[in-house]
């Protein structure tokens, strides 16, 4: 058996997996977000690690199984949000910065943009941990304090503070890692002002780092992964051209990119993949299913995220109405985090369904902006996450994209991915091929939208980001 945590921003599943990477059991617990002041998100760090205790109990519970029945136990997060805490008494700071946050964004636009992009494979945004990690280290000393992503909390307690490490899919997302070494740069380091006495070490996706203690017993920690790298291990893309998009709170499209560090395209990034030196291409995009949440939630339009579909399908189109979800700025392509939503399209008989209609079809055009930034032809989009259930979203995004589109079987393939990575590393699996032969998919749609009309309904979309970026 291997567990699978997956932290994540909304709250943390994990699963418990057998040898046949089939799941026996799962576990969920929310995670409440603070909004301090206006485009600032935070978490508790304890709040972070109480919903890994409690989901792994249930989880383990779920699946009938005992703590000292787990063989490995495989982690997966949200990437860029940043910890720091004290080394000695193993108390954070003061509360995370979530991968959201926009509070450094002034200070992005003073980065030198080739440098970080020619050693980084990013772009200079508050999206991405270095100048978090600046933001938290103001007015203090570095010393005995300790930095990580969410992946090296949960190591540094699981391990009791004996291991303080991270992976080198996580650490991509720092902007302090040069790409083609998979190293910390020292001038990076300098530029922000970071003793390397902070960070945490380096290891591969796939690999033993330490013991770690829940639940009264004790596994091998053997996979780690930032959740969109674990991801597309998950669905088995372990080849170049091969693509995956997850449907979160953002979207994330990556695309593996071989062995060697790529040139990234104008808007995407160059980021780790989970392997042994292996790459892709990334385009994130930072608010999807968060614009679904901010219509029930925010506006109070839907009964439930669920309520989006039957909505969307009660209207013959949208009614000319386009909705481009800049609620937290704009990532892939445009990197503006200085944009915000927009609404047009607008008449007298415009009506509740033709909002949620334009918030689902927001999603597609979304990814299909990144795909097409990506500049590359694909035969098959993988696709897993919580609106894969959203048939009108699947259907349409295969409609705006030209190709197929499958659903994975499981839905957290995430985590799946993080249990494959660490069953990998102990021996629960024999190697990727098993690994690819375990996997399944739920669905598969194909285009069926007219190709004029889709292409029409993309020109208008751009107009409606345009104003965005105005």
């Amino acid at each position: 058996m291997v567990l699978a945590i997956d932290q994540g921003t909304s709250g943390t599943t994990c699963l418990v997996v057998d040898g046949e990477l089939r799941v026996r059991g799962r576990g969920f617990r929310p995670v409440r977000q603070y909004y301090p002041r206006p485009g600032w998100v935070e978490h508790d760090p304890e709040d972070i690690w109480q919903s890994v205790v409690a989901a792994t109990e249930q989880a383990l519970v779920d699946a009938s199984v005992r703590a000292g029945d787990v063989q490995a136990i495989g982690i997966t997060n949200q990437r860029e949000t940043t910890l720091l805490w004290d080394r000695r008494s193993g108390d954070p700071v003061q509360r995370a910065i979530v991968w959201q946050d926009r509070r450094t964004a002034e200070r992005c636009r003073e980065l030198p943009e080739d440098l970080i992009r020619a050693r980084t494979g990013l772009v200079p945004d508050p999206y991405f941990s270095a100048t978090k990690l600046e933001w938290l280290l103001r007015d203090r000393s570095p010393d005995g304090l300790a930095f990580g992503t969410v992946d090296s909390w949960l190591v540094w307690k699981l391990t009791g503070g004996r291991v303080h490490a991270t992976d080198v899919t996580n650490a991509s997302r720092t902007m302090l890692l040069r790409l083609d070494t998979l190293d910390w740069d020292d001038e990076l380091l300098e530029l922000f002002g970071v003793e390397r006495s902070l960070l945490p070490e380096i290891r591969r996706s796939s690999e033993v780092v330490g013991d770690g203690e829940l639940s009264g017993a004790s596994a091998p920690i053997a996979g780690i992964a930032g959740d969109q790298q674990a991801s597309l291990f998950g669905h088995g893309c372990f080849h170049a051209g091969q693509a995956k998009t997850t449907y979160g709170t953002g979207n994330f499209v990556l695309v593996h990119a071989g062995t060697s560090p790529p040139v990234p395209p104008h808007g995407i990034i160059a980021t780790a993949a989970a392997g042994d030196h292996e790459y892709a291409l990334e385009g994130s995009v930072f608010v999807t299913g968060a614009a679904i949440q901010w219509l029930h939630e925010g506006l109070g339009l839907l009964a439930d995220a669920g309520e989006s579909e039957t909505l969307a399908r009660a209207v013959d189109d949208n009614g000319g109405v386009y909705f481009v979800p800049a609620l937290a700025g704009l990532g892939s392509p445009h990197w503006r985090p200085d944009a915000r939503g927009v609404v047009t399209g607008l008449t007298s008989g415009t009506r509740r369904e033709h909002l949620a209609r334009a918030a689902l079809e927001s999603i597609a055009y979304q990814t299909r902006d990144v795909i097409d930034a990506m500049n590359i032809e694909l035969d098959v989009l993988h696709t897993d996450g919580g609106a894969t259930a959203n048939r009108f979203l699947m259907q349409f995004q295969a409609d705006v994209l030209r190709i197929p589109v499958e659903v994975a079987a499981e839905r957290e393939t995430t985590a799946i991915g993080a249990a494959a990575l660490a069953g990998l590393a102990v021996g629960v699996f024999a190697s990727k091929e098993e690994v690819a032969r375990a996997l399944g998919t739920a669905k598969r749609y194909e285009p069926q939208l007219d190709e004029d009309e889709a292409e029409r309904l993309v020109r208008e979309w751009r107009r409606a980001v345009k104003n965005a970026l105005e």
